[in-house]
Formats: C-alpha cells, sequence, structure tokens
C-alpha cells in the first residue's frame, strides 16, 4: 500500500495544471451514455467533438448524459472538459491532484463537485491499490473521472443497456448514488479480505512465537487505520447531503434522491464500526501474544529458579568440605567421599519431592 502524501503542484502560470497519480501509462478513453426512460444510446472510445455535439443538441435535452473518462495524465483533454462544463480551474486542479481529501462542493446552484477515495485489495498479501474518482453533476449531465480503466461501474452501465431497475427513470443525482454505492461495496470487499488475515492473525497469537508475528499485526493494523481514514470524509460528505435534505441546500440532488445518499451514509457508518471491530481483534492478538510470551518466560524462570534452588545445598556442601582445615571431622573418614555424595542426593531429592507437592512446577 502506497501512502498517499499531498503534493503541491508548482504552477510556473495561472492555468497550469499536473496530474499528480501513478497511472500515467494507459491510454486515455472516453465512454458516453444518453438515456432516459425510451432507450440509450452508447458509445465507445468517443471524442471530444462527438460530446460536445451531444451535450448541446435539442433533441437530447431532457435525457440524461453520463460521460466516463479512464485517465487523467491528458491535462489538456481535463481541462477542455472542464470548459464542456463552464467549470472553475481550480476544480480542474483537485481533480488532477490525487493526494486532496475527499469532498463534496456546490459551485453556484447548477454545478456539484464530489472527490473519493477508492480501495480495492491486490493479489499481494497485505497491499491495496487506491484511486481517487471524481464526479461533476450539471443540469442532466454527470462526469466520472477515473485514474485508471477498471470494473467498478460494469453492473451499472450493464443496468442503463437492459433498463433494469429505475436508472433511466431517474436523474443524474441517483446515478451518482450508484456509483458512490460501488466504490462503498469495494470498501466492504477489502475489508472482508483484511477480515480473513486478521482471523489467521488471532489463530497464529496462540501458537506463533516468531518476534516478527507483531510486525504482521502493526502492518495488518496500519492497513486498517488507512481505510478507516479513506472512508472518514466519504461518511463527513454524506452526512452534510443527508443533514440537507430539509433545507435543500444541494440544488443538483433531487428532494427524492436524499434517501439514497441517507442509506450510503449508513453503509459508511456500518464500515467504520467493522473496522472499529477488526482494529480490537488486533489489539487482542496482539495482548494475547505479549500475555503468552509473558507467561512463557515465567515458565523458563521458574524452571531456571528451581534448578538453583536444588543445587544450593550441594554446593553449601562441597564449599564446607573445600575449606583447608587440618582438623575436619569427616575428613579422614574412609567413606567420607561417598557419604558426602549422598547427602547431596538426598538433600536434592528431598527439596524436588517438596517442590512437586507445593505444585511449583
Amino acid at each position: 500500500m502506497k501512502r498517499i502524501k499531498y503534493r503541491k503542484v508548482r504552477k510556473v502560470q495561472p492555468n497550469y495544471y499536473e496530474y499528480t497519480g501513478a497511472y500515467k501509462n494507459d491510454p486515455v478513453e472516453m465512454q458516453l451514455f444518453t438515456y432516459d426512460e425510451q432507450g440509450c444510446k452508447e458509445y465507445q472510445k468517443v471524442q471530444l467533438d462527438v460530446i460536445q455535439k451531444e451535450c448541446t443538441s435539442p433533441q437530447n435535452q431532457n435525457t440524461i448524459k453520463w460521460l466516463n473518462i479512464h485517465g487523467l495524465h491528458d491535462v489538456e483533454l481535463i481541462k477542455q472538459i472542464g470548459d464542456l462544463l463552464h467549470v472553475e480551474s481550480f476544480i480542474i486542479g483537485d481533480i488532477l491532484n490525487t493526494s486532496r481529501r475527499t469532498r463534496i462542493e456546490e459551485l453556484g446552484n447548477d454545478i456539484l463537485f464530489f472527490s473519493v477515495k477508492s480501495v480495492l485489495p491486490e493479489e499481494e498479501e497485505g497491499s491495496m491499490a487506491t484511486e481517487q474518482i471524481s464526479f461533476l453533476l450539471k443540469d442532466n449531465m454527470i462526469i466520472s473521472f477515473q485514474e485508471k480503466k477498471s470494473d467498478y461501474f460494469s453492473h451499472i452501465r450493464e443496468r442503463i443497456r437492459t433498463g433494469v431497475g429505475i436508472i433511466r427513470k431517474k436523474k443524474n443525482d441517483y446515478l451518482l448514488y450508484l456509483m458512490l454505492d460501488a466504490i462503498m461495496e469495494n470498501f466492504f470487499v477489502t475489508i472482508e479480505k483484511y477480515e480473513d488475515r486478521i482471523e489467521a492473525l488471532n489463530m497464529q497469537a496462540k501458537t506463533d512465537q516468531r518476534a516478527d508475528f507483531i510486525a504482521d499485526v502493526e502492518k495488518a493494523k496500519e492497513n486498517l487505520n488507512f481505510l478507516k481514514r479513506s472512508i472518514t470524509p466519504i461518511r463527513e460528505a454524506l452526512f452534510n447531503i443527508k443533514n440537507d435534505e430539509d433545507e435543500q441546500d444541494y440544488e443538483v440532488i433531487e428532494s427524492t434522491s436524499y434517501t439514497f445518499f441517507t442509506r450510503l451514509h449508513q453503509k459508511s457508518l456500518e464500515l467504520l464500526d467493522q473496522i472499529e471491530y477488526d482494529m480490537n481483534s488486533l489489539d487482542s492478538a496482539s495482548n494475547f501474544y505479549y500475555s503468552a510470551q509473558g507467561q512463557r518466560m515465567n515458565e523458563i524462570m521458574k524452571t531456571l529458579t528451581i534448578f538453583s534452588v536444588v543445587f544450593m545445598p550441594m554446593t553449601f556442601v562441597v564449599g564446607v568440605y573445600g575449606m583447608n582445615f587440618d582438623h575436619i571431622p569427616e575428613l579422614h573418614f574412609k567413606n567420607g567421599y561417598f557419604y558426602a555424595l549422598g547427602l547431596m542426593v538426598a538433600l536434592a531429592l528431598i527439596m524436588i519431592v517438596y517442590f512437586k507437592r507445593k505444585k511449583w512446577f
């Protein structure tokens, strides 16, 4: 997992922008859907002139238009898309700067800007792919900006093509809800994969004595904290939409669609609750590991102490008969050596039996 760092783009000229993400090699592709309740048209690898024609055509005035862009490194193209919607230049800069925090912002009364972070687990264990996805809503049009080509919204495209559900009966705010819901589902998928890893770590805590076990736990905690930092601003943005239902502050969102965003806010709370639970599970695994290590150390110290105490009387006997005096009473016994050995063995056996009865080992 790559840590997201804020990058300040140096503007040599007032309208100079730079894409700060990592996906700069794939070609930029655009896909356009125009649809209403009666039908839909789809354009693959569409060019900008076709987009302008479809957006300005009087016949498409009441149709919903969804332009999806894969790839942001063609800065000039992104600027032209912004000009098409008459978007402020700083919003274009925020779309290209992928280190920005998730946020929602209304520009005037007719444009809504929403930028979020999306994550998915990668094949490599303990890593995840991060992507910034931005949305612009204006009139009957919605534009989604993705850093790379992915299949986050493939099921939404299929709904539009087949007319399943109510998607072709709703405006672009409902389409925004569906895409945000797909991004939230990616968080659920990612957390579910990490929960398998957390369960394995909890099992290892009971048997694993490796020194790098704690390093594995801390890495899992770091990933969960990253997910938490990604979800928290989404929750805040959805909370703003949910709370503005009565005042109708967002003109682009219809009053009948607020209930959908309330559901998304509830999902964000569920995600954060699940992350909190997983963090507590990792804390429990760490505590159990440290307790087991401490218990193991206590057992070792107890064993060494018992051995030391058992040998203390022997050491005392050896010390007494090792003194350099001529008139030690037992020094000239014929079998004194064997008597001394027997005494030491007897003392050791007596102490072992005593410790055993006390259940000290």
